[in-house]
């Protein structure tokens, strides 16, 4: 086991390998990235409290000198500002699996490969070109997924989710308040599901799609770029949506309790057809 107590700005470059990477920081910044090279730590700001590096058995541990838990911090957002500030990247092999956890400030991940687990109490996150299982959470704040593929998780209590360029197989994104605006590129019998009790939601996905499509709002409208969708309203200004694209092999359904929905249709490139 070798273990580091940073008091100041320091690079640490790791000699073994990791496959498990744990972070857990009160506030400050944190960026996470996969690379080929030897694994490393650079911390360029340390806040009152030193930060902790622990490397054992292939887990990569950093995290300040108190082991902090979310939940401690959610009903005291007011004095998140007074919380000791760090900034941290951390290089990691692509296939590492990562469990981040940030109480306040912006988090970024990207070119992981491997099982991700994203959670801040308040700040931004954005994950980019990520794959495998990927799970992100934050109670306050927008969280955006760009160019992200395998089984996505989203959500947010009072923020936006922002998901482009995506290939996800299953993507599941909620909000309680915040708007939900997806552009999918989506293999063969994806599974997305959309939902949020106060805010718009607006889809847009590829004309060539193959898809089973719901959308239903109770308070709001729907409008769909697609003939094949049509709408039915009933008793109580609640509005249903529903219809087959192309062979129906996966499934979109988009759920708003207040707000309206809109299904966009994206056109297909010539090279992007495929060939009969």
């Amino acid at each position: 086991m070798t273990d580091w107590t940073v008091h100041a700005p320091q690079r640490i470059t790791l000699d073994g390998p990791v496959d498990r990477l744990d972070v857990h920081l009160l506030s400050g910044r944190l960026n996470v990235v996969a690379t080929d090279g030897p694994p490393r730590v650079d911390i360029t700001r340390v806040g009152r409290r030193p930060v902790l590096v622990e490397h054992r058995d292939g887990r990569l541990s950093v995290r300040q000198q108190r082991r902090w838990r979310l939940s401690d911090h959610i009903f005291w957002l007011g004095p998140l500002s007074r919380l000791p500030r760090v900034d941290v990247s951390v290089a990691v092999p692509p296939d590492v699996l990562a469990d981040l956890e940030l109480v306040e400030g912006p988090l970024v991940a990207s070119g992981l490969r491997g099982e991700t687990r994203v959670e801040v109490t308040s700040g931004r996150i954005a994950l980019m070109g990520l794959r495998g299982r990927t799970s992100a959470k934050t109670m306050a704040g927008p969280v955006e997924a760009l160019g992200v593929a395998g089984d996505l998780d989203l959500e947010t209590v009072s923020g936006e989710v922002i998901l482009a360029d995506s290939a996800a197989g299953r993507v599941r994104a909620q909000t309680v308040s915040g708007a939900i605006t997806c552009d999918l590129d989506n293999p063969r019998r994806s599974d997305i599901r959309l939902s949020t009790i106060s805010g718009s939601i607006t889809v847009r996905v590829r004309a060539d799609s193959d898809l089973a499509v719901r959308l239903h709002t109770t308070s709001g409208r729907i409008t769909s770029g697609f003939p094949e969708v049509r709408g039915s309203a009933v008793p109580g200004s609640v509005v249903d949506s529903e219809g087959v694209l192309g062979a129906g092999e996966g499934r979109l359904s988009a759920s708003a309790t207040s707000g309206s929905i809109a299904l966009l249709a994206r056109p297909v490139d010539d090279d992007e057809e495929e060939l009969p």
